[in-house]
């Protein structure tokens, strides 16, 4: 059985003593982990250290041995630029997203989304997600944390990411993903960033289709059927993980 995985805010470096921020100790405690039990830790900055578990009155330590450079993301960085959907949803897709290797998450208010966000109610979501993004990585084995962003327009969004491979997905438009990249480049795998723009439950609204195609974005569309909100991001980002070889 792996060794348990933690994602700790603190640099680790190796050959070190150290003390765990309270809530990671809090956590060990709960999964009711022992001294001198072994235990993986990753900072985000890439790779990972194991270490030994000890306890000292309330503080749980962790004696670092040496670095691993370890690393599990794609070969090219995908970024996901989603139209908030209703409910929960997004709790699904943001872990999902960190699983299949996604570099990056937008999250747009778009027209047609039903979920509305400001206030305290934004920062408490936004540190939910935040959350999420780091179970998620402790799971599947990623050491660097997926970027999220504040929700935001289409707009900007859009703005925010490199002008090449940007591809709104569209249930009417003329050509697919794959049609796409076989048409774009002779070399699939010269293709080093994609941004996938997915839009709420009742789709993007025409302004906002404008807005993309005034910014250079490209239509496509996934297959014959119309997928949901929250399986079509996915569904396209493990599509182009293959097409690109990545």
């Amino acid at each position: 059985m792996a060794d348990p995985r933690f994602y700790c805010p603190d640099p680790v470096f190796a050959g070190q003593e150290l003390a765990l921020p309270a809530p990671l100790a809090h956590h060990i405690r709960v999964r009711r982990l022992e001294a001198g039990d072994t235990v993986v830790l990753f900072d985000g900055r890439g790779g990972e250290i194991s270490g030994t578990l000890s306890f000292e009155g309330k503080k749980t330590l962790v004696l670092l041995g040496e670095h691993t450079p370890k690393e599990a993301e794609l070969s090219g960085e995908i970024t996901l630029i989603q139209a908030l959907p209703a409910g929960d949803k997004m709790d699904w897709i943001i872990e999902k997203a960190v699983e299949l290797g996604v570099h990056r998450v937008i999250p747009v208010a778009a027209q047609r989304s039903v979920l509305k966000l400001s206030g305290p109610r934004l920062i408490k979501r936004l540190e939910h997600w935040r959350g999420i993004i780091t179970s998620a990585s402790e799971q599947c084995g990623r050491n660097r944390l997926m970027s999220l962003s504040a929700p935001q327009s289409l707009e900007d969004a859009i703005a925010a990411t490199a002008p090449e491979q940007r591809l709104l997905c569209h249930p009417e438009a003329d050509h697919t993903l794959a049609e796409h990249i076989s048409a774009s480049h002779q070399q699939p795998k010269m293709i080093k960033a994609l941004t996938l723009l997915i839009g709420p439950e009742g789709g993007w609204s025409p302004e906002e289709t404008a807005v993309a195609t005034r910014q250079g974005v490209a239509r496509i569309k996934f297959g014959l059927r119309v997928l949901r909100t929250e399986t079509a991001g996915l569904a396209l980002v493990s599509a182009a993980t293959a097409l690109l070889g990545w």
